[in-house]
């Protein structure tokens, strides 16, 4: 079996502001072609501990390294003035020297391309985190941190973008760190979960975790009973739409 590239590691890392630790103790690694999810409720430290790999934070203890050549970041949130007249291709543009070819083949990995001259304005919550993940992805990075990146999206959107987020890694082969509030799509998509409050509760495979006592003690009970049986029932795949694949 071929070896997979290390493209971060944190060893017992955490991140102390104003008297308090926001995560600590973190340990965990993420491997080229691997999609890694951190779950948690509000408060928890997901973001936290991403700030640390991507270098936005620096770890107050513990080791943070990482092999990776470039990194990309889908934040949660992105202050946008929605008034302001910009086209897609603008916005891809924006704080990137892109140029067309890398613009027009990351829309089009992201299914977007014939978007390319639309007002940004104009775009449905689906279409704008396409947008924003092309932008990610469009210098091919090694290693893509997504914050909560089906946020504002319909209930159909959320299976067709983590679909599209499970063929970003494969294409791309990169490392993917996931972040994420819930589980319910996640679980066909992800590799290795990661439950955060604070610390690190539980982890393993997405099965594994959903029957943890420490992953229930957060989610309650019926949560984990529902995933676990979405995960045991849910044995087919689907379209871009959200729709059952053939």
């Amino acid at each position: 079996m071929e070896q997979k590239k290390l493209l971060v590691k944190l060893e017992k890392a955490g991140v102390h502001r104003s008297s308090k630790w926001l995560v600590r103790g973190i340990s965990f690694e993420i491997n080229q072609g691997q999609i890694v999810t951190l779950i948690g409720p509000n408060g928890s430290g997901k973001t936290t501990t991403a700030k640390m790999i991507l270098n936005i934070l620096n770890a107050d203890e513990g080791l943070v390294t990482g092999n990776a050549n470039k990194m990309a970041y889908v934040p949660q949130k992105i202050s946008i003035d929605w008034t302001m007249p910009l086209r897609v291709i603008d916005f891809m543009k924006l704080t990137s020297n892109l140029n067309n070819t890398q613009v027009n083949e990351s829309l089009t990995m992201t299914g977007v391309d014939k978007l390319l001259y639309n007002q940004i304005n104009s775009l449905s919550g689906g279409e704008f985190q396409r947008v924003l993940i092309a932008r990610a992805i469009a210098k091919k990075p090694e290693l893509l941190v997504l914050d909560e990146p089906v946020q504002g999206v319909d209930f159909n959107g959320e299976i067709a973008l983590y679909n599209l987020i499970k063929e970003i890694s494969v294409s791309l082969n990169c490392g993917i760190l996931l972040i994420s509030h819930d589980m319910h799509f996640v679980m066909s998509t992800t590799n290795h979960v990661i439950c955060l409050n604070g610390h690190i509760c539980c982890s393993g495979t997405p099965g594994s975790v959903v029957k943890n006592p420490e992953y229930i003690k957060l989610f309650g009970e019926h949560n984990s009973e529902t995933l676990s049986y979405y995960q045991h029932n849910h044995d087919h795949s689907h379209n871009h739409d959200g729709s059952v694949a053939d």
